[in-house]
């Protein structure tokens, strides 16, 4: 492997993959038809899944970019009973607070046609809950903080990786994000560099499931072409 100093720092040389056109535009439309089929599922089941699985997922996540490579994110995986049911208790607490004064007569419109409301069994029966926290600041040896760089979008681009990977394995996820979060970093007592950024429960859907018919934005609606 070939190797040069930058900056008093060593560099590999990379080889990415290369295709011809007519195959790129082909491994590019079937990579769009596949995650095309993904889809948020609130009908988890309570099938066991392989720990080794859950592991590949989040190393698959890890390989995201980040600001300055700080990779400023913590992914803790729950699959102990009384932890996931403390994590439903408090969960639906703010869940019930948020929908009866928090969100607004639109935004409850808004979310009729997906169907949700404040009781999240999902939290409890699925066999894993992978709870994603960004890492605000770091401590040296000394315990000065030291800022991480550009950490929601660092941690939000590892999460999109996350949910990708979870698809890619045959498996369901959907994104829970009940707001205030604290009482995840208390409850799984993480440390005070650490913010709660997202709950995925994870695990095989139902044999029988169903989700809202949506459509998704067209490339004329999603993009602009200069």
């Amino acid at each position: 492997m070939k190797t040069k100093n930058v900056n008093g720092y060593l560099h590999e040389e990379y080889h990415p993959d290369r295709y011809e056109e007519a195959e790129m535009i082909q491994r590019s439309k079937d990579h769009y038809q596949w995650i095309d089929r993904r889809r948020t599922v609130r009908e988890i089941s309570d099938r066991p899944v392989p720990k080794e699985v859950i592991e590949n997922i989040i190393m698959s996540a890890s390989t995201a970019p980040s600001g300055a490579h700080k990779q400023p994110w913590t992914f803790c995986v729950v699959s102990n009973d009384v932890i996931k049911g403390k994590i439903r208790a408090a969960a639906e607490e703010e869940e019930r607070e948020s929908y009866a004064n928090r969100m607004s007569d639109r935004w409850l419109d808004d979310l009729k046609p997906i169907g949700t409301d404040d009781v999240k069994p999902f939290i409890e029966k699925a066999p894993y809950l992978i709870v994603v926290f960004k890492r605000v600041f770091e401590r040296d040896e000394e315990g000065k903080k030291h800022n991480n760089y550009y950490v929601n979008e660092s941690v939000g681009i590892a999460s999109g990786f996350l949910i990708s990977a979870i698809h890619n394995a045959g498996l369901v996820t959907l994104t829970h994000t009940p707001s205030p979060m604290n009482f995840l970093q208390n409850i799984l007592d993480r440390p005070d560099n650490e913010r709660p950024f997202l709950l995925l429960p994870v695990g095989y859907a139902e044999e029988e499931v169903y989700v809202p018919r949506l459509t998704r934005k067209s490339l004329d609606e999603a993009a602009v072409f200069y």
